[in-house]
């Protein structure tokens, strides 16, 4: 299992995690990119505790997902499975289990402290810290995507499942879209990825 953790962790994070992953009897699936999700954790009926972590992710995120995913059998463990996902419980581990993961032979400088102030409050999911999102979008590999901030306003964009929008006003922090087909709004987070139509 180490030996498959190499390719997807930093290279200092690898003993750490197989350790959780014993210690917490974790069967752990590296899946195919799933768009909606980075990772998940589910019990199984048997009692067994399944993750799964997609494979496309960064080392970076690859780990934080990992985590995250470890984070929540462990606060159901602790606390009982009736408390709320990403609640007081859920956040409390996950930085208590990050905490040795936050250090500079793990991951890069000028990452770290961004990840570093993540982890005061840390978030259902990385992508909704726009700061923490963009710094560890610097070490996915490169694609032709553009981000909504990066959209001139007005011009048309497509995502992921096809669906075509047209670019409108920044709200507070996410931008209000409307969806050609349909005339809906929809919000968009600053840093969501999108193909930029002309």
């Amino acid at each position: 299992m180490d030996t498959v953790l190499e390719k997807y962790l930093p290279e200092k994070a690898v003993a750490a995690c197989l350790e959780l992953i014993k210690t917490n009897h974790v069967h752990l699936k590296i899946v195919n990119e799933r768009l909606t999700r980075h990772g998940d954790y589910r019990k199984n009926p048997d009692g067994s505790h399944q993750i799964t972590v997609n494979s496309s992710l960064n080392k970076y995120k690859f780990l934080i997902t990992l985590i995250h995913e470890i984070a929540h059998l462990v606060a159901f463990k602790k606390y009982g499975n009736t408390i709320k996902p990403h609640g007081k419980e859920w956040k409390h581990t996950f930085r208590e289990l990050m905490l040795p993961f936050i250090h500079p032979a793990i991951f890069p400088s000028k990452l770290l402290s961004v990840v570093a102030n993540h982890f005061k409050n840390p978030t259902a999911s990385s992508d909704t810290d726009a700061k923490l999102a963009l710094s560890l979008h610097q070490y996915d590999k490169k694609t032709d995507k553009n981000y909504i901030f990066e959209v001139p306003y007005g011009e048309k964009f497509r995502i992921y499942n096809g669906k075509i929008f047209k670019k409108g006003n920044k709200r507070i922090k996410r931008y209000e879209c409307v969806e050609i087909s349909s005339g809906k709004i929809y919000l968009f987070q600053p840093h969501a990825e999108v193909e930029l139509l002309f």
